[in-house]
């Protein structure tokens, strides 16, 4: 299977071993702040809100989380990214998610965000939106 992050590997070679590896000792975490929001992506497509809370700021991260189980998540665009990389401790990451109907598989949409992202010792964090159309 294909990694719902667009990157063109297989899911096992990209993006599931940060979601599953929450239910391993070896924890391993995506190595730049694009890799995250690749990541965060996937566990939306996939429905894990269990990774999504994770791996966000705990300043910033909810209580709860529900996702809609009409959305479906297809396709994922980096439009740009401004630091993040590996030796970064913040980056910015702005991409279009786009999403179909479950029960109207006509409608579909996309989602527009500049993120930013912080380093919390070897862990990348979703901190917020800065902007969202």
């Amino acid at each position: 299977m294909r990694c719902p992050c667009n990157s063109g590997e297989s899911y096992e070679g990209c993006c599931a071993k940060y979601l599953n590896g929450l239910d391993t000792d070896l924890v391993a975490y995506p190595p730049t702040a694009e890799a995250l929001m690749r990541s965060r992506y996937t566990a939306f497509a996939l429905g894990d809100v269990r990774y999504l809370l994770h791996s966000w700021h705990p300043d910033t991260r909810p209580a709860t989380l529900e996702l809609d189980p009409d959305q479906q998540w297809y396709l994922l665009e980096i439009l740009s990214t401004s630091q993040g990389g590996y030796f970064d401790d913040s980056g910015v990451v702005s991409f279009r998610a786009s999403y179909r109907s479950a029960t109207n598989r006509k409608r579909r949409d996309s989602l527009t965000e500049t993120s930013s992202f912080v380093r919390d010792g070897k862990q990348w964090l979703y901190l917020d939106a800065l902007e969202i159309s």
